[in-house]
């Protein structure tokens, strides 16, 4: 681990002088070959495999990891032949490594902090306090459902599910229903929260890396996301068990262990540095996470040259971040990147954003995500560069964001939480709640251009 992240440093640097150069070299005329449609073909493939994984019991990261190196295998061949030079190729390639290396590392500090707080026993302690409150299955699926939203605005949707999801399964042991549905209202929420900041998403992080819109132009889609997730509470509300649930037996007498509340406030110390990096000294935000991974680092050699009996192995847990998820992304970015080398996105832009308007195709941009993970959805938005204004790319990020919510499939969050509740919470039960998410999705559009347009 310390050498891959030793490397990924390393390359930065060079990488940065050719990415420009890779985004000026995206030849159209090549989606007319039959290479370039099977290519696409190939990709659709993929993600159809991705979609069934709960079904075929494979991890959604090897069919997209396979068929992204498939894809570029194949546009070597096609460029040989159409006299394309390699040096172009390999300029593109080097500047999708920098993309996904950028997102890989920011995902690996929050994941690693997570995964620390959890060997502290933080979530452990705090399913305890929840239900010794008396807190009933209705209350407690509001309690879970806001900390949800708001947890998700600091640290990425991803983690946040996975942090809530085992409260929730803790919490709800013996209601199957309370599981299932605070399942669902989790990954609508923690979509919601996400979309409204810089670090709440992968689609918002891209967003924002690429200076679509800046860290505080964020903060006014607060309100729709608000509303995209509170229609779905208001009306799984009623389908929560009556009743209150008893104190799970191995959470009596857990306590945290020494430095959690010093680790807590590093981890918000680390966000608060990602933005000082990117609002101040213009630098990308994934060099402020590493600078906050060094003093989570720096705080274990301190606990293990002074206190060895409350020390933790960091590198223990960094082993343990969801590997098949960053793994899936690094699928993503370079099987899209491959498809806009082609121009597939290029013809795209123009029948889309250029045919529709940016109003429309942002709206069928959302749906699509619902389908579509919103991740290569909004990559390829990205890719694509339309002319748009500051609302209008507001308007992407949230519907790309909350209309993720659409399917259990359509996010990162959902197809996390298919692995983590798989007994509970499956793309059928999601599916039953998908019309009043549709309706939570028109609903946060209009409130958007209620208060946000110009």
């Amino acid at each position: 681990m310390p050498r891959l992240l030793l490397g990924l440093l390393v390359l930065m640097a060079p990488l940065r002088l050719v990415a420009k150069e890779a985004h000026v070299y995206s030849p159209a005329d090549l989606v007319d070959t039959p290479i370039a449609w099977i290519c696409l073909g190939l990709f659709v493939f993929a993600y159809i495999l991705v979609m069934l994984e709960e079904v075929i019991s494979m991890e959604k990261s090897k069919p997209l990891l396979f068929t992204a190196a498939l894809i570029w295998v194949l546009i070597s061949v096609l460029s040989q032949r159409s006299g394309i030079p390699e040096t172009q190729v390999n300029a593109f390639l080097r500047a999708e490594l920098v993309e996904y290396a950028e997102l890989f590392l920011f995902l690996l500090v929050a994941t690693a902090y997570v995964n620390v707080l959890d060997e502290r026993n933080t979530f452990k302690v705090l399913c305890g306090w929840l239900t010794q409150r008396g807190m009933s299955y209705r209350m407690l699926f509001w309690v879970l459902g806001l900390l949800t939203f708001l947890l998700s605005t600091i640290v990425n949707n991803l983690t946040t599910v996975l942090v809530v999801s085992s409260v929730v399964l803790m919490i709800g042991r013996n209601s199957p229903r309370f599981i299932t549905l605070t399942c669902l209202i989790t990954v609508v929420a923690s979509n919601a929260g996400g979309a409204f900041s810089p670090f709440g998403d992968i689609t918002t992080l891209m967003v924002w890396q690429d200076d679509k819109v800046n860290f505080f132009q964020f903060f006014p889609l607060m309100v729709p996301a608000l509303v995209n997730f509170l229609i779905p509470a208001l009306c799984a509300h009623w389908a929560i068990p009556s009743g209150s649930p008893e104190i799970p037996a191995d959470n009596i007498g857990v306590s945290l262990k020494q430095g959690t509340w010093i680790i807590c406030g590093l981890f918000i110390l680390t966000i608060i540095i990602a933005v000082v990096f990117e609002q101040f000294f213009y630098l990308p935000p994934y060099l402020g996470m590493m600078a906050g991974l060094a003093f989570l680092l720096l705080y274990g050699y301190h606990l293990e040259r002074f206190k060895p009996d409350q020390s933790f192995d960091i590198f223990r847990q960094m082993r343990e971040v969801e590997w098949d998820t960053l793994l899936f992304f690094f699928g993503v970015v370079f099987a899209v990147g491959g498809l806009r080398f082609l121009g597939f996105l290029t013809l795209a832009s123009q029948e889309i954003y250029e045919g529709l308007g940016p109003t429309s195709a942002n709206v069928i941009v959302g749906l699509l995500s619902a389908v579509v993970d919103n991740i290569p959805v909004m990559l390829a938005v990205l890719h694509m560069e339309p002319e748009m204004d500051l609302f209008q790319w507001q308007l992407v990020t949230l519907t790309a964001g909350v209309g993720g919510s659409l399917l259990a499939v359509g996010s990162a969050a959902g197809v996390a939480m298919l692995g983590q509740a798989r007994e509970y919470y499956t793309s059928l039960s999601h599916l039953r709640w998908t019309p009043v998410i549709l309706l939570a999705y028109a609903a946060s559009i209009a409130v958007h251009y209620w208060l946000n347009a110009p």
